[in-house]
Parts: C-alpha cells; structure tokens; sequence
C-alpha cells in the first residue's frame, strides 16, 4: 500500500507540474523554482513532513522535497549553529544529491561528446 501512495503523490506532483505547464505562461524554470519554494514554504508551515512520513519517496523525491530538505537543514543548522546555520544548514543537507548531479552531469558529458546548435 506504501508503494500506491507514493506513486499517487508523486503522480499528482507531477500532473501538477504539467498542468502548469499546458495551460499558463510560465516558463519551466519559473516552474521549477516554484515547487521548490512551495516545498520550503509547507515545510515551513509544518504541512510538508507529514506529507513525506504518509508518501515517501513520492514526496521526498520531486523538487518540492528537495525544498523541504533545504528548510530542514537550515532549521537543524540554525538549532546547532546558530545564525550561521541560515547560510550553511540548506548546501549541507543537500551536499550529496548536489555533489551526484555535479558529477554525473560531467560524466554525461564526456561520454556523450555534445556538440552545439
């Protein structure tokens, strides 16, 4: 059962997605931007982690988990560190996903050989 609702949460992020992108201007990036500031904020305001712990991976993966991994290391950072946990605690709690996109992209890239338009 917690394999149906991960894909159903995941399923209506994504459609959420889509819907935005088939009937508004908006541009993907603006897109993207935003369901990650919407992970920050419904972390913020304590609706987020329930969403995860019911979801899993059909809350935790999408960017707007990705937002609420950020909000979750600064709050943790700045309850350890203080006020320099503001600039820390988000790169910190990301610095793996971070670091694996960083690699993995170079390594794309230099086994794809991409040429320019």
């Amino acid at each position: 059962m917690q394999y149906l609702w991960a894909f159903l949460v995941g399923g209506a992020l994504c459609l959420i997605g889509q819907v935005l992108i088939d009937r508004t201007s908006l541009t993907p990036a603006r897109i993207l931007t935003g369901f990650v500031v919407a992970g920050v904020v419904l972390s913020a305001i304590g609706w987020y982690e329930p969403l995860a712990q019911f979801a899993g991976a059909g809350a935790t993966v999408p960017l707007s988990g990705f937002g609420h991994l950020m909000a979750q290391g600064v709050r943790d950072a700045v309850d350890k560190d203080g006020a320099i946990g503001i600039l820390t605690g988000a790169l910190t709690a990301a610095a793996a996903g971070i670091g694996a996109a960083v690699v993995l992209s170079l390594m794309a890239g230099l086994v794809s050989r991409p040429k320019e338009k």
